[in-house]
């Protein structure tokens, strides 16, 4: 008959809207051993499996430290109160908790004061669109409105504990997803082998009991910054079709195969598992609402399973290319690489091209290195890295398919660079890149987006490729060449007029509380951002949202974080942000076109 021999869960603290898979370890009546579910409807040796989700409810209220949600409040900040901001956001765990969140803490309350928001929800305007509703996120309604069970609603199923604990059943699935009316409550998992027949359980119960469920963490909204004229805080929500203008979200959401507590130890391991990870990475995105959205670091299982089929249901086309794997030698179902996603009412799909850069390094050795040196070249080169470039047609409304002249086509490219401590590769993809998107301009009148994680610093060879059209011939980078790749140096160019978007807000010579505070967040010598990803071991730009500065214009942009921003007692991934990047957002307008 069926027995259990092993129940552990993905991580001990659950988390509001994230879903808990409990791993069930299960023997066979053939001594087999395996984690896949026996079901009802096909049973093994007369037996299924059953399971049981309940909730420990106790008559001890317990509140949440809103800076460290695995925690439990200590004090509550009156001024809040006072100020109306929810009550949720008031607890802090200790005294230093709430005098290092001071400062925050009086933005809350100045916003508080001052905020009324359009549809007069006074949280949404506070707090930003990133708790508002989403696949997988929850509200605050009832359990009954997840789903949790087979069945819609269960009898309320109680059992009394001693020391005044009461448990509930909220659950009859494998899976189960906590609401707010778990926050602050211990959930328990039972399963057991049941005789198909008699439906009576055999053998006993094995149960495992999670920590106290937490809020999702809200991060602190980035708003966008108007640079296209005067300087104002814009709204996420607003329809950029209706203003002729079009956002694009560039994004490195840290492959979860990368996302070990080794290289991030100082995240929680609830915030670093994947089922966390993945739903609040989500309503990030989708709070953007970006109508292009460029995304590296994507499993190609995370692609199929969940970001293709959770943002078609926001009413985005995906596109996808994953990394060769040469290199590679894990499980190539795990394999990471970009997926670029687009409104279908804003945008139709014209052409594709995948760019392998592996392939490239073949050609080049076949052509220009010895046969001696082939092997050691290719040792060198081949680094699995890719880009995707898709070609869209902007839907317009107004117009029919009888106006060819009036068709306006747009080229994205979503790439993900060598890391950049091979620099004379990373600059070489980078060339090649730009070489092959160079002749898709000739061949039409197109405006370019090239966007992506570069791993190249603000300053470096590549930097200075893209955003200048050339590299200094005595620049250092080109001092490391073995291959002899680089040479000469003088052919390291291209005419593309690609600017850097953020480099807007270095550029602007309007003054606003707006463009102030972004500007110190700006290095002045390569008006790029200070950071763009942020660990313990690095910190700096490798992001990038470039354009062709003869077709388009920056309208607005998304506003750069800062230290406080991040919480200075970590850096990322954290429970707030499930990347180890921040997003890119940028909002442009396309130029007029000239009559030839």
């Amino acid at each position: 008959m069926l027995s259990v021999l092993r129940v552990h869960l993905p991580s001990e603290i659950p988390v509001v809207g994230c879903e808990i898979t409990p791993y069930v370890l299960i023997k066979r009546p053939d001594n087999s051993v395996s984690n896949e579910d026996v079901v009802e409807a096909a049973p093994v040796g007369g037996c299924y499996m059953s399971y049981r989700w309940y909730r420990i409810q106790t008559d001890r209220k317990v509140s949440i430290c809103s800076i460290h949600p695995s925690k439990q409040a200590t004090l509550q900040c009156i001024g809040c109160l006072k100020a109306k901001v929810p009550p949720a956001k008031s607890f802090h765990c200790t005294p230093k908790c709430f005098s290092d969140a001071w400062r925050h803490h009086l933005v809350l309350h100045e916003r508080a004061s001052s905020a009324v928001n359009e549809n007069g929800t006074e949280e949404e305007e506070l707090f930003g669109r990133f708790s508002s509703g989403v696949s997988g996120a929850v509200n605050t309604s009832s359990t009954s409105n997840l789903n949790n069970a087979s069945t819609p609603v269960y009898p309320a199923s109680i059992s009394e504990r001693s020391g005044g604990e009461t448990w509930f059943e909220v659950g009859r699935s494998r899976t189960y997803t906590p609401s707010a009316d778990d926050i602050g409550h211990e959930l328990k998992f039972e399963c057991l082998p049941v005789d198909s027949e008699t439906r009576i359980p055999v053998g006993n119960s094995s149960t495992v009991t999670t920590a106290r469920v937490i809020p999702a963490p809200s991060p602190c909204p980035r708003r966008m910054i108007k640079v296209g004229g005067a300087d104002f805080l814009g709204h996420l929500d607003h329809d950029s079709a209706s203003s002729g203008t079009f956002k694009v979200l560039s994004y490195n959401i840290l492959a979860d195969q990368y996302a070990t507590s080794e290289l991030y130890g100082y995240c929680p391991s609830w915030a670093l598992a994947w089922p966390y990870r993945r739903q609040n990475l989500l309503k990030e995105i989708i709070g953007y609402h970006a109508d292009i959205v460029c995304l590296q670091e994507v499993q190609s299982d995370h692609f199929e399973e969940f970001f293709s089929p959770e943002l078609d249901k926001h009413g985005y086309q995906a596109l996808y290319k994953k990394k060769t794997i040469e290199v590679y030698n894990g499980n190539v179902n795990r394999i990471d690489g970009c997926a670029t996603f687009f409104r279908r009412d804003r945008f139709s799909h014209v052409k594709k091209y995948e760019v392998e850069f592996n392939k490239a390094a073949q050609s080049l050795t076949d052509a220009v290195i010895q046969p001696g040196q082939k092997k050691l070249a290719l040792n060198r080169l081949i680094k699995d890295n890719i880009a995707l470039i898709v070609v869209l047609e902007e839907k317009f409304s107004n117009q029919g398919i009888d106006n060819p002249s009036q068709r306006q086509l747009l080229c994205v490219a979503n790439t993900h660079m060598n890391v950049h401590d091979h620099k004379d590769v990373n600059l070489w993809q980078v060339h090649t890149l730009l070489k092959g998107l160079e002749k898709i301009a000739i061949t039409a009148d197109i405006p370019m987006l090239v966007c992506g994680d570069f791993n190249s610093v603000p300053g470096s060879a590549s930097h200075a490729l893209l955003a200048m059209g050339k590299v200094d011939q005595l620049h250092p980078d080109l001092g490391v060449d073995p291959l002899g790749i680089l040479r000469p140096p003088n052919k390291l160019n291209h005419q593309l007029p690609l600017v850097s978007a953020y480099s807007t807000f270095a550029r602007m010579v309007g003054v606003g509380l707006g463009l102030d505070l972004q500007r110190r967040k700006m290095d002045p010598t390569t008006n790029e951002p200070l950071f763009t990803h942020c660990t313990r071991d690095f910190i700096g730009t490798l992001d990038y949202i470039f354009y062709t500065a003869d077709s388009l214009t920056v309208e607005s942009l998304l506003e750069l974080l800062d230290e406080d921003s991040l919480r200075k007692d970590t850096a990322l991934p954290s429970p707030e942000w499930s990347s180890d990047h921040i997003a890119l957002l940028a909002e442009f307008r396309c130029k007029p076109r000239m009559r030839r």
